[in-house]
């Protein structure tokens, strides 16, 4: 699946959750899901960091 199609499936996605949920649960699913990708992101970030200090200290080594 290329970025278009990943676009697309999950706008899909999206406009399904749409219609079957009133705007006070779509509102708490939109904070969750973006709490969610934050959290992500941050684990992947702090991942990478880590990666690279070990990086650092193979090298020193």
């Amino acid at each position: 699946m290329d970025e278009c199609e990943l676009v697309l499936f999950i706008s899909g996605i999206a406009c399904g959750i749409s219609k079957c949920y009133d705007d006070d649960e779509l509102a708490l699913m939109a904070s969750v899901f973006s709490q969610l990708g934050d959290t992500l992101a941050t684990i992947a970030a702090k991942r990478d960091l880590c990666s690279k200090d070990n990086d650092t200290v193979s090298d020193v080594v």
